[in-house]
């Protein structure tokens, strides 16, 4: 039985002088894309006390209550002097309205873009706010002269990091963050949090991997002992590895053949949210994502990303029945200058009417371009089931211009689909016919595998290979479950035409298909030969695919007979 435990604040010291005041909560505490493994998250806040006092990036409104009693009871709060942003988003702006009501003599130090959130957000309202403009410092005295450096990218573009070189921490706001709850505030043992920090660089960062390169580049050559996120735990252990992987992974990103501008525009973070979930679809396909956040990003440059770009999409609020005025200019300089073979895609979010989403799809569709996705429109914030899908058409649209990259290259290659030796050889690895069922919430997957192989006696364990823009893989992660359904020779035809068959984005994989519910709660298919339900322990990166390692946990046999088998003879494709 599961414990549902209450959220808290857990305060601790980390080094002289800064303290650790951490909201943490093990519910699923929003439905972006990166709080996908549901495995809770902490809001990092810290306290710097030297001559003068400095509260950094506190939490957002789901823990304001909490957050500011318990800094009330360590903390005068009537002599902080400093607030101090990593980032400025609506959620924090609530938290920050309750602690000036009762600090008023806070400075508020942040970007200029973060200055001029807060000053629409405190209409009317007198702040005092020091601007960020460059690499500068705050001297709070004893040591403590904190030195700030922009790190701007399109999901976070008033992002500024902060440096100690009292204690060496850097404070890195989204960056080497991870949603994950726990007692552990650093990282030993580091590597139990590579899956999650993996997961969140490809939910948030990867679609802004050069941004975060330049970010990177800045923060160099500060003496750093600890990263200090905005989530997760601080990065003490892994600093050197964490941060190599980042250069690693952002490498990946960077070197992809295909490349997709997303362009959007966002009133109230819903159309972001839709817009990063199709952006972890693309870039889990090996298709390089630029994101561009229209009301920053001057018109020059968007037309000379989407120019270089393989595909764009386009999203967009409707704020008074029409889109905003950057979305209105970024799709003019589309169509006047893409060039109509590039893959379009449209989406956007609304409260009463969604006329800016009709007319962004009217207009590319009037210039003859095709859209690689059905448009997405999404009423006021999307649930768990919209960003899978939004996910899943992502991945459609990364597939369509792969496969229209592979056809292009046959074509002038002149090789078609000939194999050399080695193809033929890797083709006679044989594998059992198998479906794969899997449920996470109120999202369910599946999908015919055959890269299927038992791994161990003791305890009953076995591998199995899913591809990276399968839409499965993102519910495949370390304590995920799942069935393996085991498919009968002679009567495996109508399950396998089935499940390869190509799935709309968010269609019922399971439709027409008879299932009952295994114990672990994932489907079981009762015309397969046999089935085992599954734990997810391990999952290693190779190449185009992931390799799964699972425990099976139970399992029965449906019928009598053999399996069935899937003979290849090609060792390039399935």
């Amino acid at each position: 039985m599961n414990i549902i435990k209450p959220r808290d604040v857990q305060t601790i010291l980390i080094n002289e002088d800064t303290t650790l005041v951490r909201s943490r909560t093990w519910d699923r505490l929003k439905f972006e894309i990166e709080y996908a493994r549901q495995r809770g998250t902490t809001a990092n806040s810290y306290l710097i006390q030297g001559d003068k006092i400095a509260l950094l990036d506190p939490p957002g409104e789901s823990f304001t209550n909490i957050f500011l009693s318990n800094l009330q009871s360590r903390l005068d709060l009537t002599k902080l002097d400093y607030v101090i942003l990593g980032h400025s988003n609506p959620n924090r702006m609530a938290t920050l309205k309750e602690l000036l009501k009762i600090a008023p003599q806070v400075t508020i130090v942040c970007s200029n873009p973060a200055a001029i959130n807060l000053r629409a957000a405190f209409e009317g309202q007198k702040l005092q706010i020091l601007v960020v403009k460059g690499e500068e410092d705050l001297d709070l005295g004893q040591g403590h002269n904190l030195q700030f450096t922009l790190t701007p990218n399109p999901r976070y573009p008033d992002s500024i990091c902060t440096y100690d070189p009292r204690t060496k921490i850097l404070y890195t706001d989204k960056l080497f963050s991870a949603h994950v709850c726990g007692d552990q505030v650093f990282d030993e043992g580091f590597s139990v949090f590579e899956d999650d920090r993996r997961y969140y660089f490809d939910c948030v960062i990867a679609p802004q991997a050069r941004q975060v390169e330049s970010a990177l580049d800045r923060l160099k050559d500060f003496e750093v002992e600890v990263y200090a996120p905005a989530h997760g735990p601080l990065v003490k252990y892994a600093l050197q590895t964490l941060t190599q992987e980042y250069r690693q992974w952002i490498k990946q990103q960077q070197t992809q053949d295909l490349q997709v501008a997303l362009i959007y525009a966002s009133a109230y973070g819903n159309t972001a949210t839709v817009g990063q979930a199709i952006a972890r679809g693309i870039t889990k396909s090996g298709v390089r994502v630029e994101t561009i956040d229209s009301e920053i990003v001057e018109p020059g440059e968007i037309q000379a990303i989407v120019e270089k770009s393989d595909g764009f999409v386009i999203g967009s609020p409707t704020l008074g029945g029409h889109a905003p005025t950057p979305i209105q200019t970024a799709l003019g300089l589309v169509l006047s200058t893409a060039n109509k073979a590039k893959l379009a895609g449209v989406f956007g979010s609304y409260g009463w009417s969604g006329e800016a989403i009709d007319l962004i799809e009217g207009k590319l569709k009037d210039a003859g371009f095709s859209l690689g996705f059905d448009t997405i429109r999404v009423k006021f914030k999307p649930t768990e089931v919209t960003l899978q899908t939004c996910e899943e058409a992502g991945t459609d649209f990364a597939q369509a211009l792969k496969k229209a990259k592979k056809t292009r290259t046959s074509r002038q290659s002149g090789l078609g689909n000939q194999g050399d030796r080695t193809e033929q050889a890797v083709g006679r690895i044989v594998g059992s016919l198998c479906v794969v069922t899997t449920t996470q919430g109120d999202v369910s997957g599946a999908m015919l595998a055959s890269w299927v192989s038992q791994a161990t006696f003791t305890p009953p364990g076995l591998t199995l290979a899913v591809a990276k823009d399968r839409a499965i893989e993102s519910m495949m992660y370390p304590g995920g479950q799942f069935v393996l359904n085991i498919l009968a020779q002679g009567n495996h035809l109508g399950l396998m035409k089935h499940f390869l068959k190509p799935f709309n984005p968010g269609e019922d994989r399971f439709a027409g298909v008879s299932t009952e519910k295994a114990e672990n709660g994932c489907p079981i298919l009762t015309d397969g030969l046999a089935y085992v339900e599954c734990s997810v322990l391990n999952r290693m990166e190779c190449g185009d695919h992931w390799v799964i390692y699972a425990e099976v946990n139970n399992g029965k046999l449906l019928s009598d007979g053999l399996t069935a088998v899937h003979q290849r003879k090609s060792g390039s494709h399935y």
